[in-house]
């Protein structure tokens, strides 16, 4: 099986965002806000390859060929919490998209993801996955819930983070080498708590306003 691509986006909106996203001075509102713009433009590219199919429209001056999606189904799955921050500017793209949920936390101690709810769209195995979440740090929580898509019947998956550290990438590589994967930034490396360096911090923490 060929290995899936890293798709690192560095468009200038997105790397001004990304810095606006680090600063720690960047109160909950800005926070916000600044995760649904940075998820919109990553929807953006990870949609790219979207299939399309010929149309005939007619304008108010002529008729127009032109190009329309070809009814291919997609689903957006945020990994709880921090993922729920990047769903509304995935939907603002792809509005027509299901929303399903994985719900995984990190054990402090083992720092290996625990799951505790999941709830998909009844025909997610007929549709292209995208799933959401800030920050690829251990590629745990990125991994549980690719196995979850997969074990439901899922064969076309992608994964959505801002920043990624070298070691979550390399992880959901190896397990799941057929999965692409979208992202901001890639940072240094993990510290010995498992945060990416330098980062931004715990993302769901900034979200929701949460220590």
């Amino acid at each position: 099986m060929s290995m899936g691509k890293l798709v690192v986006i560095d468009h200038p909106l997105v790397q001004h965002k990304l810095t606006l996203l680090r600063d720690k001075n960047t109160g909950t509102s800005q926070f916000r806000a600044l995760v649904q713009e940075l998820a919109t433009l990553l929807a953006y590219e990870a949609t790219r390859d979207l299939t399309l199919e010929d149309a005939t429209v007619e304008t108010p001056v002529a008729t127009a060929k032109t190009k329309v999606l070809s009814g291919k189904k997609l689903g957006i799955v945020p990994i709880l919490r921090a993922g729920l921050g990047m769903v509304d500017g995935m939907m603002s793209l792809i509005p027509a998209a299901k929303v399903g949920h994985i719900g995984l936390y990190r054990d402090p101690e083992t720092l290996s993801p625990v799951d505790y709810y999941c709830k998909l769209p009844p025909d997610v195995s007929e549709r292209d996955m995208i799933i959401v979440d800030p920050m690829l740090a251990t590629g745990g929580s990125a991994i549980a819930g690719i196995d979850v898509l997969k074990r439901a019947g899922c064969k076309n998956i992608k994964l959505v983070n801002l920043i990624a550290a070298p070691e979550g990438i390399e992880a959901v590589q190896k397990a799941h080498p057929d999965v692409d994967i979208f992202v901001a930034h890639v940072d240094e490396c993990l510290n010995d708590h498992g945060y990416i360096v330098p980062g931004l911090g715990d993302a769901g923490d900034r979200l929701f306003g949460t220590k």
